[in-house]
This record gives C-alpha cells, structure tokens and sequence, in this order.
C-alpha cells in the first residue's frame, strides 16, 4: 500500500473503512466471550463433557497461533486480500459450529474459526496504523481497547440470550450477517495495493515452528492440571515440543530472506520491554477475570448473570481509559507516562481487591476497586501498541503488530493457568478432601462445614487477586524502562 492511496481521517473513504475495522473487531472480541454461557447447553445437546474446555481452547490456540502469520502476508500482498482471507475463514468456521453434530466436530470447527479470528485484530490494528499517523493513532487504538473492553460484558450475555431464548447454535450462526457487513466495507473503503516488482518468500518453515511451537505451549498451560496432571507424559510431550519448536526458530529466522518474526524486532529495546508489559498486563487481566465470577457467585452470592453483570465497572473502566488516554497521547505527543500510571493505579487496585476479598466481602468496595483496576489497565494496552507502530517501519508495520497481538494473547493463558494453580493448590492445602467440590454441593452442606469452606475460598481467591497484583507492578518497573520516541506526524 503506498503513500498515495491511503485516505486521510478526514476522508469518505476513512469514514467506510472504520465502522469495517470495528465491525471485524466485534467479530473477534465477541467469540471469545459468547460461547461460555453455551457450554452447559452444548454439553447437554452434544455430549462429551470431557472435552468441553477444548471448545474455548482450540479457539485461542489457533487464533493465537497464526496471528504472526497474518502480518507478515499482509505487508507482502496488502490488508485487504488479508482481511477478507481472515473473515472468510471466519465465516466458514462459524457456519460448520452451526451445523456440528458432534463435540469432536465443533472442536475442529472452532479451531477453524480461531485460525480466521487470528488475523481480524492483528490487521484491524495494522490497517489503522496505514491511515494515520502515529501522532493521531492513539486515539484510534483507545477506541478498538473500547470495543474489546465492551464485547468483554456484551458477550457472556449475548451468549446466554440467545442460548435462551433460540439455540446455541445461533451464537455461530450471527456471526455470518455481522462478517458480510464488514467484508461490505472493507471491500468498498480499503484501497487496492500496487502490484508489487519485488518477488516475495514465504517463510513457511519459520510459521510451521511458530504455529508448533505455540499450540504446544497453550495446550499444555490450558490443559496442565485439569485435563492432564502436570507430571505426565502428556505434559513432558507437549513442553517437549514447545522447547523444539522454539529453539529450532532461532537459527531458521535468522536465515529466512523474510522471516515471520524478524529477530531485528528482538533487538529492538523498545519493541522487547513493550510486548513483555503487554503480556504481563494480559496475565493480570485474565487471572482477575477468570476467577471474579466465581468470588462473585461463591462469597457475594450472585447468579451467574448477576456475576456477568458486576464484571462491568472493570470493562467500563477500561472503555474510558482507552478512549481518553488515546486521545491524550495523540495531544500531547507522548505515551510512556500513561503505561507506567497506569499499571501503577491497577497494582494499587488489584491489591485493594485481594484485601477486600479475603476480609471485608463488601460489594461496593470491590466494584469501586475494580473501576479503578480497568481504568489503569486501559492506558496500557493501546498505547503501547501505539509506541510500537511508531518505532517500526511502515514495511514491517504488519509482522511488528501482529507479533504484538501473539505475545498478548500469549499472556491470557498462562494468566487463567497461574491463577487456577494458585487457586487449587491453596484450597488442596486448606481443605483437601473438598477442594474441587461443586457451588452447588457446597450449598448443601451444613453451616459449620460450609463456613470453613467459604473461609479457604477466600483466601485463595485472594491470593489470585493479589498475584495479578504483583504482575501488574512487574509490568509497571518494566514499562519505567520502555524507551520515549517522538511520534511522528506522518506515517
């Protein structure tokens, strides 16, 4: 894409290809939310109880997994034949789940769905970083923070609405109507690139390794301790795998005429110490929100919807954070202060949480406190995609955000397996003949046996809260050292 055909802000063609970007966003951000009020009716219409985390799972791992991959096409041939490759892989995954017969066959079929999923955020993010500038980009990037942040709440009761009141299957089947508008938009807003002279190559070798590689990794720290103990064969194969797969793309990269994940990115300061921050923050995000619920439900005595619901001042947070601190950097022309504040405000918070959890149970001061966690955490993620963007350039924009978007998602899993180790190890050590029981059986018990069970819940469930604490102020000492350039007013 050159520089004469990218439209300005102030464009026609800018004010089509935006809503299409968002609506790609909402695409992605809401499969990874809808599904779970489904689960229990998918379980009961398709049996296989067993394998049911492996319906979010092969999501994750495929959208995670492909995502450098996405970039790095994208810079050789264009956004546009990328983006409209990602949503028809999308579309057709959505449209298999709807039809699938058995648990298996969805497996398979939202693995599909995740290989096109895996691309819609990377290249929403790269096309934007294609028209503006880095000094205006801010303010854009807040605003996709604020359509994950909203699909983060919008999602789960989406999801158990129309598990409600239609079929399960529709939480698949609407994705087609919403995919065909963005690929409308994109289609009529996005430039055509300029047949390129330069003759390109693939690094197919180096995507093997980094699919492997990540598939193995995710699997083992999704499915470690739960579907596998830890000390097995399963999880000495996959680690196995994992440590191959990644050490053997060392050597490949540093050899590929264009490598998938460039090692000059590597020795980038700047680029290092942001995607260590962005995963360290994710970790805290899905430590925190895996397990809210659950206290929500468990000590305050909410209804799963009324726990979905009170998840909403974090994800409000984080919505007027994005918008404002995006729309802050684009002003002032800085970005490093907003991270560090940031991190530094949702360390505090996350700390308050874990000490209101553990002693107090008072609903008001937890929601303020997890206000207060969302608006820090909304100051880092946008922000520091920003500073990257900024650092690169424009030929490697593609394969430097989508490499952003892997460590990013790279940190949600190992986030929700730390704090479930965590978790269950506090509660095998408090009371171990009940420490997997059930909401329900724990409800049935008498109230001497169900008082010692709350009591050992809280204090695990504090213990998580205040581990996502403690990555939240590493992420913070690191961000004090993420280099300041200028943004640049031009792209």
């Amino acid at each position: 894409m050159t520089a004469t055909q990218i439209p300005s802000p102030a464009a026609p063609a800018f004010r089509i290809v935006l809503p299409g970007l968002m609506t790609a966003l909402v695409l992605a951000a809401l499969d990874q939310n809808i599904v779970s009020p489904a689960l229990p009716r998918i379980v009961g219409d398709l049996g296989g109880l067993s394998l049911l985390s492996w319906v979010v799972t092969a999501f994750m791992v495929a959208s995670t997994a492909v995502a450098p991959l996405y970039g790095k096409l994208s810079d050789i041939y264009g956004r546009k034949p990328a983006f409209f490759t990602s949503i028809g892989i999308f579309l057709a995954g959505s449209a298999l789940c709807g039809q699938a017969h058995t648990i298996a066959e969805l497996i398979g079929f939202r693995a599909v769905q995740g290989l096109g999923a895996g691309g819609l955020i990377t290249l929403a993010q790269t096309t934007i970083a294609d028209l503006v500038s880095p000094r205006e980009r801010g303010k854009y990037q807040g605003m996709f923070a604020g359509v994950f942040a909203f699909c983060s709440v919008a999602g789960p009761v989406l999801g158990g609405l129309i598990t409600q009141e239609a079929s399960w299957r529709w939480i698949f089947y609407v994705n087609i109507p919403v995919g065909v508008i963005a690929l409308a938009l994109l289609a009529r807003g996005l430039p055509r690139r300029i047949a390129s002279t330069v003759r390109h190559r693939i690094d197919f070798e180096g995507a093997g390794l980094v699919i492997g590689g990540t598939v193995a990794a995710l699997t083992l720290v999704s499915c470690g301790g739960s579907q596998f103990p830890w000390a097995s064969m399963q999880s000495a194969a996959l680690l196995a795998a994992a440590v191959i797969c990644f050490g053997l793309l060392v050597p490949v990269e540093r050899r590929a005429d264009e490598p998938i994940l460039p090692p000059a990115l590597f020795r980038d300061k700047l680029f290092v110490r942001a995607v260590t921050v962005v995963a360290l923050s994710m970790m805290a995000i899905f430590g925190t929100a895996t397990f809210l619920p659950l206290f929500f439900q468990l000590e305050l005595g909410g209804t799963p919807l009324r726990a979905g619901l009170m998840m909403t001042p974090m994800m409000a947070g984080v919505i007027v954070a994005s918008a404002l601190g995006g729309r802050a950097v684009s002003r002032l022309g800085r970005y490093k202060i907003f991270p560090i504040a940031g991190l530094a405000l949702a360390t505090v918070s996350l700390a308050a949480v874990a000490g209101m959890a553990r002693y107090f149970q008072t609903a008001t001061g937890i929601e303020f406190a997890l206000v207060t966690t969302g608006l820090g955490l909304g100051l880092v993620m946008p922000n520091l995609t920003t500073a990257v963007q900024n650092a690169v350039p424009r030929e490697s924009m593609g394969v430097a955000t989508s490499a952003l978007a892997f460590f990013r998602s790279a940190g949600a899993a190992p986030g929700a397996a730390v704090s479930g180790a965590i978790l269950n190890a506090r509660l095998a050590h408090d009371i171990p003949a009940l420490a997997h029981d059930s909401l329900v059986s724990i409800a049935a018990l008498a109230e001497p046996e169900r008082a010692l069970i709350h009591l050992a819940y809280r204090h695990a469930l504090s213990l998580v809260f205040l581990g996502a604490a403690g990555l939240a102020a590493v992420a913070c000492a690191i961000a004090t050292t993420v280099p300041e350039l200028p943004l640049r007013g031009k792209g």
